[in-house]
């Protein structure tokens, strides 16, 4: 297994809520583990990961980690 301390990161952050929003729509959240609002998860930046975030762009946001610091 490839050590995750080498390979790149994003922040994602849940700004929308699952509520009256198909249930796959859920399950991708739930699969990137976000379950609640403003919710940070630090996830490996890959193509499937990317593609979750493409298919929630609504409900989630990308975050400059740099500028919270």
């Amino acid at each position: 297994m490839a050590k995750t301390a080498d390979r790149k990161t994003i922040v994602v952050e849940q700004i929308g809520s699952p509520i009256r929003r198909p249930g796959i729509q859920r399950a991708t959240l739930i699969g990137l583990g976000l379950n609640k609002m403003h919710k940070r998860r630090t996830l490996i930046d890959s193509p499937q990961v990317r593609g979750m975030v493409a298919k929630i762009h609504h409900l989630v946001r990308i975050v400059d980690d740099e500028a919270g610091k």
